[in-house]
């Protein structure tokens, strides 16, 4: 199995060497050269078996000979381990042909545990075999960074920088990050928006120099591991609900675009997914994208749904170069556009093979705190506010077809917005009931390239 860059200008690499690139050095994503297929009769033995039989089938194909099976599977045995679900990732109906599946069960209350647990152990067992140590620097809109700083915490071979916007991320996603003691992880505090985040660390590694010497890696969903490991409750979901000898459709809360290009991918594979749904908060671009044929920025608008507060969606990059018919040139020409005018336009046959794969719709702020109420009062659950965008934008969408709802976070990490909604003040678990009192360690670091790679190099073990 080879992985090719979006843009097309950076060499083919294995697994291993994609996972631990992270961003190809062209600026491009890495995506599998091909997709492989699961027949249907593969895909029906999966019913009944475990999350972690499950993922070691469906990711196994991708992994090539980076790991032998028995690592493999001791690798996925220890990414779930610590997960409060037997099920990991179970269905709760939420109305007639209407699922809600619960991606809030893991170490740190939020979907980005079941990739970021999992490529925590990937590289720990690549790294120990080679001897390397790497540095990681990640952004964050609020869970990917307290996922990863839960994954490698006190890890032997990494060092883990987070970058997450000030005071936009809530208090609780915040102290997951803040509070962890481990001195190989380091929380930076930028001031600015998570798309400041998401820039400066496209910046690091495109410096190739600072790059190569600090062996910089990545762990946002820029990370093709991320993007695999998320394709494993596509399936688990679809099989539950009678697949592949019934179709199913999903509806996912997404800002950065890799949640739902998991979805895509799952499809490729052969899951018979009949709708796959973008649902969007007010900071909305892909929606208009889909809807209007103009990838535009409009600057970020904070709301109480902040993971999505999002306007530059890295892994759009992906299912362009697939509409593009694999145009390397293409992608990076639309890219260069995105960075210089802020926007670009989708050529009209890419335009209707997007529309042909995704539908799309959005959620205001006053429809978001409608909805959990409106769950907690009709359906008996109590959602976080990324999922309620998810539940008001899958309504339009429902039909003979079952439909899956992603819920991407716990309740509890938004507790704010859950209680003006509800009423309620959701508690969070017990194993987390003394966050508050933990005492946090962060670095406050200005929207700056060159203080953020001085304060990387400081702070890294050599």
């Amino acid at each position: 199995m080879r992985y090719v860059s979006t843009r097309g200008r950076a060499p083919d690499l294995s697994f291993e060497e994609a996972m631990l690139t992270g961003l190809a050095r062209d600026g491009g994503l890495y995506v599998p050269a091909e997709i492989p297929v699961m027949a249907k009769a593969d895909i029906a033995a999966l019913a009944g078996r475990s999350y972690e039989e499950v993922a070691f089938r469906v990711m196994r194909p991708f992994i090539g000979e980076a790991f032998s099976d028995a690592e493999f599977e001791d690798i996925i045995a220890r990414a779930y381990a610590g997960f409060g679900h037997a099920a990991r990732a179970p269905l709760v109906q939420l109305a007639p042909n209407h699922f809600l599946l619960e991606l809030f069960h893991g170490p740190t209350l939020a979907f980005k545990d079941f990739a970021m647990q999992l490529i925590g152990q990937l590289f720990e067992a690549s790294l120990k075999r080679s001897g390397k140590r790497v540095t990681i620097v990640g952004a964050t809109s609020g869970d990917t960074g307290s996922a990863a700083m839960e994954a490698f915490r006190g890890l032997d071979m990494v060092d883990v920088f987070i970058l997450f916007p000030d005071g936009r991320v809530s208090d609780v996603q915040r102290r997951q990050m803040t509070t962890v003691a481990e001195a190989n992880a380091h929380a930076l505090a930028l001031r600015g928006d998570f798309d400041d985040c998401q820039a400066r660390l496209k910046d690091m590694f495109n410096d190739h120099a600072f790059r190569d010497a600090v062996r910089l890696a990545g762990v946002n969903s820029i990370n093709w591991a991320r993007v695999l490991a998320q394709v494993v409750y596509y399936f688990t979901a679809a099989v539950s609900l009678g697949a592949p000898q019934r179709s199913v459709s999903f509806t996912v809360p997404t800002g950065n675009f890799g949640d739902i290009f998991a979805g895509y991918i799952a499809r490729a594979m052969g899951l018979p997914i009949e709708k796959l749904v973008i649902a969007t908060n007010q900071n909305d671009i892909l929606h208009r994208a889909i809807a209007r044929g103009a990838y535009e920025t409009k600057g970020v608008t904070p709301t109480i749904s902040p993971s999505m507060d999002i306007q530059v969606s890295s892994n759009f990059e992906r299912v362009l170069f697939d509409v593009y018919d694999r145009d390397g040139g293409a992608v990076a020409q639309l890219m260069e556009e995105l960075k210089g005018q802020g926007g670009f336009g989708i050529s009209q046959g890419a335009l209707e093979r997007l529309r042909g794969l995704f539908a799309s719709g959005r959620c205001s702020e006053e429809q978001t705190l409608a909805m959990i109420a409106r769950a907690r009062a009709e359906m008996g659950e109590l959602l976080c506010p990324h999922s309620a965008v998810g539940v008001h934008v899958a309504q339009a969408h429902l039909g003979v077809t079952p439909m899956v709802t992603l819920a991407t976070a716990h309740p509890a990490k938004f507790p704010d917005a859950v209680e003006q909604a509800s009423g309620i003040r959701p508690a969070l678990p017990a194993r987390m009931a003394d966050l508050f009192d933990r005492e946090e360690r962060v670095t406050r670091v200005e929207n700056d390239l060159s203080e953020l790679q001085a304060l990387v190099r400081r702070e890294r073990v050599a």
